[in-house]
């Protein structure tokens, strides 16, 4: 299936993921405690019968890079950080980049759960004549970005939990099929 914008999502994945480093200074923004943490999952592609419906992608996996900033805000109990990142599918289907505010609370027994709300660009359909049949129609290139996780930190640095993450227009267009991926990711908290 042909990706008008699928370079440019993968060159907006990366560069989400490089956004606070310049060459040579990775160490220097690590240590200057700009990054929160990094996290780097495999979650199942639009994954039927969660929040969206409709057509469903194909089977794949999808790869999915995310840098959590160190900047907070306080909030009812938890923390608010800017995150970016970006979930590329494996097989060529939808892919994207976004952005977040994500909110965090820590629970006990080393447990945390976190919610955000942010934009992603896609490089999917947007539908309508001309789209393709057997994609997911987004109706619109900016859609918003809805993740879910519950994860236990099994150390000082080291995380692992369940993402799940939604994407759709909220019914702003005329298609709005919407898109759900879950997995597990491992998190590094610097």
């Amino acid at each position: 299936m042909h990706r008008p914008f699928g370079r440019m999502i993968n060159g907006i994945a990366v560069v989400a993921a490089l956004a606070v480093v310049e060459p040579g200074s990775a160490t220097a923004v690590i240590a200057e405690g700009e990054i929160h943490s990094v996290q780097i999952g495999v979650l199942a592609h639009d994954v039927p019968d969660l929040w969206s419906g409709f057509q469903v992608e194909a089977d794949a996996a999808d790869i999915n890079i995310e840098i959590q900033f160190s900047r907070s805000v306080p909030f009812l109990g938890g923390v608010i950080r800017p995150a970016i990142g970006g979930t590329i599918n494996t097989r060529g289907d939808t892919s994207h980049a976004y952005i977040d505010a994500r909110w965090q609370i820590e629970g006990p027994s080393n447990l945390f759960f976190g919610l955000g709300l942010g934009a992603a660009i896609h490089d999917g359909e947007i539908g309508g004549s001309g789209a393709a049949l057997d994609a997911k129609w987004l109706g619109s290139r900016v859609l918003f970005h809805i993740p879910a996780e519950v994860g236990v930190h099994l150390d000082e640095h080291n995380d692992l939990s369940v993402y799940f993450e939604h994407t759709s227009n909220a019914n702003t267009q005329d298609y709005n099929e919407g898109m759900d991926r879950i997995g597990v990711r491992y998190g590094y908290r610097f």
